[in-house]
């Protein structure tokens, strides 16, 4: 536990020394619980002529013992794990309204799917004929988020949104290079996320910011005036990461290809677009999605993810390699792309991942998911409309799947944003993502999503209406928060850089 903060009691099993009584205010680390030779597995001695790891894999990559290890009766183990992860937040507990992160509820019944024999068993390596089912799958999710976008092709290989991000950077430096240009720039909003001027910078991109204007969004005129025969493309998230959708869209992207430049649109708010408007009908040449966001697989943590990246007809010859090809003997896996940028990562695809998106996908269809569209735009722009007295937005323009609110509590009250955030986490509610974009001071971006009801919407707007109240009549009480989880306010920077990894009894 990488924190210094004060630990509040919390009744647990502890490790006592005979005739002692527990610590109540102690958490046992796992080590400490262990007694030797205590093992939670009745594991059958090897049979004879067997041979042992040793003997397979050769004694230098093997151990007979690793120090310090514990060892722990199977109730023990499940009681410590089920105990940490009680002491997280998450989404199938508590209401999530993490903004641009999307953390909307993921059925069960995706994971049903996605364990299926034929798809959970299927090994890496089977061979194509043994692999028929798979990949008839994965064709229809391509055909299917290609309808979605109003592409032409789509590929599943990246692994997550960022590396779908660089992708299609790679897949336009191809295109480029393939009719003898080599252009150097790439046009980005000063609202875009993180990942985008990232990514331009490993694709080998300078990158050109462009100024939003007072209402949030790009203007036309702005890229006109960046743009030139050296710029490769412009990225831009759309809606955009203020919440608002980009109006002047169309006309930004045929001042892009008038200059040979291509319109990259991030693909990351789809959340707000699906069946209901098209990034191909708005002029946009690659569209990179995050199945975690808009399709319901788990999010983030470094993985496994999922980041298709979908172009229209003249870029396909670019997407990474292999691409699946019908042919007379079923689906196989076409190596033999003289113009793709190659693998990016071994395999095709985080295929479990791809099981539910399609899942997703099958049980809503096309008018489900417009209205999962509708719903989650109809739920951010009631929040708005709610706190707008406390909590005004930062764009006049009505908001898409998400707001993004701000305060005067810092000049008030001397409360900052970051206060108010922890103040949530005593109400049962995950903070919203804070100071994004960066463009907005004291920044709260909201997104309910279309799986919350009404109640909890209106309980999010009690409790945050609370805290505003707080912060002007008792400031200290929003200052000090959270005061009912077990640890009270960390220094995060301190822990971070000085952690402790070991509990100790505090000095009277």
């Amino acid at each position: 536990m990488a924190t210094a903060g004060k630990i509040k009691p919390i009744a647990m099993n502890s490790k006592t020394e005979p005739g002692k009584a527990t610590q109540p205010n102690r958490v046992p680390l796992i080590f400490e619980l262990s007694s030797e030779g205590r093992r939670g597995a009745d594991m059958a001695p090897r049979k004879a002529g067997r041979r042992s790891g040793a003997e397979i894999l050769g004694p230098q990559l093997c151990r007979d013992d690793l120090k310090g290890f514990p060892e722990l009766s199977e109730p023990q183990v499940v009681r410590h794990f089920l105990r940490l992860a009680q002491l997280n937040f998450a989404q199938a507990l508590q209401f999530y309204p993490l903004g641009s992160c999307t953390m909307k509820y993921n059925p069960v019944v995706n994971d049903e799917m996605a364990a299926l024999d034929g798809f959970a068993a299927i090994h890496p390596l089977a061979p194509p004929h043994l692999a028929q089912g798979a990949f008839e799958l994965m064709a229809r999710l391509e055909a299917a988020l290609a309808e979605i976008t109003g592409m032409d092709a789509v590929s599943l290989h990246p692994a997550a949104g960022a590396q779908g991000e660089l992708t299609g950077l790679l897949v336009m430096r191809a295109y480029h290079r393939k009719r003898g240009e080599t252009r150097h720039k790439v046009i980005i909003p000063d609202t875009a996320h993180g990942t985008n001027p990232a990514s331009c910078t490993l694709a080998g991109f300078e990158v050109m910011v462009a100024r939003s204007n007072a209402r949030g969004f790009i203007d036309a005129a702005e890229v006109k005036r960046l743009v030139s025969t050296d710029v490769a493309a412009m990225m831009v998230t759309n809606p955009n990461t203020i919440g608002v959708f980009e109006p002047e869209i169309c006309e930004i992207a045929k001042i892009l290809h008038d200059q040979g430049a291509l319109l990259y649109m991030d693909g990351a708010n789809m959340n707000a677009l699906m069946g209901v408007a098209k990034p191909g009908h708005m002029g946009a040449d690659v569209v990179q999605l995050n199945l975690h966001k808009t399709f319901s697989t788990p999010h983030g943590g470094g993985g496994p993810g999922a980041g298709p990246v979908c172009v229209k007809r003249e870029l396909e010859p670019f997407l990474p390699a292999p691409r699946l090809k019908k042919t007379e003997r079923g689906w196989v896996f076409d190596e033999d792309r003289p113009d793709s940028i190659g693998r990016l990562r071994s395999f095709h695809g985080n295929f479990g991942m791809l099981v539910r998106a399609y899942a997703y996908i099958l049980a809503l269809g096309g008018d489900g998911l417009a209205q999962a569209s509708r719903t989650a735009i109809l739920a951010a722009n009631y929040i708005r409309k709610r706190l707008e007295d406390r909590f005004p937005c930062a764009s006049p323009e009505p908001s898409m799947h998400e707001c993004v609110l701000q305060h005067d509590l810092e000049s008030r009250a001397g409360v900052s944003t970051l206060e108010i955030a922890k103040r949530l986490l005593d109400f049962g509610i995950h903070p919203p993502t804070i100071y994004f974009p960066l463009v907005v001071k004291g920044a709260m971006m909201i997104e309910p999503t279309e799986t919350e009801a009404k109640e909890v919407l209106d309980n999010f707007i009690a409790v945050m209406e609370r805290i505003y109240d707080e912060a002007i009549d008792d400031p200290e009480v929003v200052k000090n928060a959270p005061h009912t989880l077990r640890l009270s306010r960390v220094d995060e920077a301190e822990a971070a850089r000085r952690p402790i990894l070991r509990w100790q009894p505090k000095a009277e």
